[in-house]
């Protein structure tokens, strides 16, 4: 049987001129790794991430998406649904600065992600870009670098998901919207001194307290 050099076939190619060009793959958004920085204000930091639960009854799952300011661990806003998709992850990020009236211009928060195929979206890069956002996505295999909305996420499937046989998506809509207003507005959290995140916000932009900044 003849043996081919495939080393020297592809340099005769090369030589003789004769190999198709490579496709050059161009690349919307260029990848902007996370890096550690110093955190010490509300809406300096919002982190994103997808979760999903499961219905008893019908056998199917349903996901929740949330944004969550790292700083004051308010989640501004989510995304509760059968599906969820890049122009929902963009929908939860335009109604996050809306709540918080955070418009270009002013100093706005970088949202760092995973490599979810809901950020690693066209759609996703060009609505952070239009709204002048900075995207971050954690390197592979570093949840830890999405340490708190990870947390909350394990707070959630402690609390609400395992606690709960869900019926269908009407009765995970109710039970989780309700636990969504608890966790806000009544969860108290030992980082933010046994202050809920609201009341934590409230008391940042009322100057009565001075928190500490620390490193995410």
């Amino acid at each position: 049987m003849l043996k081919i050099n495939k080393k020297k076939v592809y340099r005769l190619c090369k030589e003789l001129d004769i190999l198709k060009p490579q496709r050059k793959i161009k690349k919307h958004h260029p990848r902007k790794l996370a890096k550690r920085e110093e955190i010490n204000s509300s809406n300096q930091l919002w982190e994103m991430d997808l979760k999903y639960g499961y219905i008893n009854e019908t056998d199917e799952f349903f996901f929740q998406l949330s944004i969550i300011d790292v700083f004051d661990r308010n989640i501004i806003s989510y995304h509760l649904g059968l599906s969820c998709k890049a122009k929902d992850a963009c929908r939860v990020l335009k109604d996050a600065l809306a709540k918080r009236k955070l418009t270009k211009g002013m100093d706005l928060p970088t949202i760092r992600t995973d490599n979810g195929p809901q950020f690693i979206s066209k759609a996703f890069g060009n609505t952070c870009k239009s709204l002048d956002l900075r995207h971050q996505r954690i390197p592979v295999k570093t949840p830890n670098m999405n340490a708190h909305i990870e947390s909350f996420h394990s707070i959630l499937e402690r609390d609400c998901y395992k606690v709960n046989e869900f019926k269908s998506y009407i009765h995970v809509y109710e039970v989780v919207s309700k636990y969504m207003n608890y966790y806000n507005n009544r969860y108290r959290h030992g980082s933010l001194g046994d202050k809920s995140p609201a009341d934590f916000y409230q008391a940042i932009k009322e100057k009565t307290i001075e928190p500490e900044s620390f490193i995410a």
